[in-house]
């Protein structure tokens, strides 16, 4: 339905919570930027609820929004489909994003997050870091950037460049992979 890297896969792991007023923020930063989105919410994922679906959101993502309570990340993130994942940037989702060759939007929360983000922006050059304190008109810039801009170019190519060597260190017959098995 969508074209090649065309969608945008929001979902902030397992653990992560948010108030209302980051999730409004969230909400209206990908409305906003007409493109088209998955968006993992959890059910316990912000403090009081999770209710963001207003009329008016509904409407503005109609056809292109999809809110979901779950769904199997790494098949999402392998879709040619998907362009850019917004993350908190645990370990799983950093590993499944690199292989599936998707840059990514950080939102960093706790434990490991920041680590891995910092990995992500500064060695690595496939992700770019959105401010705790979350701003719509932010979520609409970074997510135009990652999708259509310059820098969002740039974190694709080193995405990419990160999912060969992935894969190429998890080949059989690899240096590595013959070591551990010997």
């Amino acid at each position: 339905k969508w074209k090649p890297k065309s969608v945008v896969y929001v979902n902030f792991g397992s653990l992560v919570t948010m108030t209302p007023q980051q999730l409004r923020e969230f909400a209206w930063g990908l409305a906003n930027t007409g493109y088209p989105f998955l968006w993992v919410i959890r059910p316990d994922l912000v403090d009081g609820g999770s209710e963001i679906k207003s009329n008016d959101f509904v409407e503005v993502i109609r056809g292109r929004g999809l809110l979901v309570d779950w769904c199997p990340q790494e098949q999402v993130l392998g879709h040619p489909s998907v362009g850019g994942f917004l993350t908190h940037c645990g370990w799983n989702s950093t590993l499944e994003s690199i292989c599936e060759g998707v840059p990514m939007i950080c939102w960093p929360f706790f434990a490991d997050q920041q680590t891995n983000c910092l990995y992500a922006r500064t060695k690595w050059g496939i992700g770019m870091e959105i401010s705790t304190d979350v701003k719509r008109e932010q979520v609409e810039e970074f997510v135009r950037e990652l999708m259509e801009g310059e820098r969002g170019k740039m974190l694709r190519s080193k995405t990419m460049e990160w999912k060969k060597r992935a894969e190429a260190a998890a080949k059989p017959g690899d240096h590595l992979f013959s070591n551990w098995i010997d």
